[in-house]
């Protein structure tokens, strides 16, 4: 099992960016995924939900209105289009995969930093 987070980078605040997420070795179609953060000295913080299929998204109250996670089951990737984003929003943002094969995946992350 791969995940391999990019996209990320250095923005100004109220700019946007578009995180991908490409899963390998597991039936992607079957499974929901998660985009996690963590920002610096801080726990790791769920950020957005999508089912299986896509048809159902959930969102962290500090994200919602901004962030939108989608994905192309063809592709095996998900993304996370983020907006207006905020300095708060800086952290190292994570893949993760939860019950497969018996345990949780994550990816290495990729660091968003937000500042002008």
């Amino acid at each position: 099992v791969q995940l391999v987070e990019s996209g990320g980078g250095l923005v100004q605040p109220e700019g946007s960016l578009r995180l991908s997420c490409a899963a390998s070795g597991f039936t992607f179609s079957r499974y929901a995924m998660n985009w996690y953060r963590q920002a610096p000295g801080k726990g790791r913080e769920l950020v957005a939900v999508i089912t299986s299929t896509g048809d159902s998204t959930n969102y962290a109250d500090s994200t919602k209105g901004r962030f939108t996670i989608s994905r192309d089951n063809a592709l095996n990737t998900v993304y996370l289009q983020m907006n207006s984003l905020k300095p708060e929003d800086t952290a190292v943002y994570y893949c993760n995969v939860k019950g497969l094969y018996g345990r949780d995946y994550w990816g290495k992350g990729t660091l968003v930093t937000v500042s002008s």
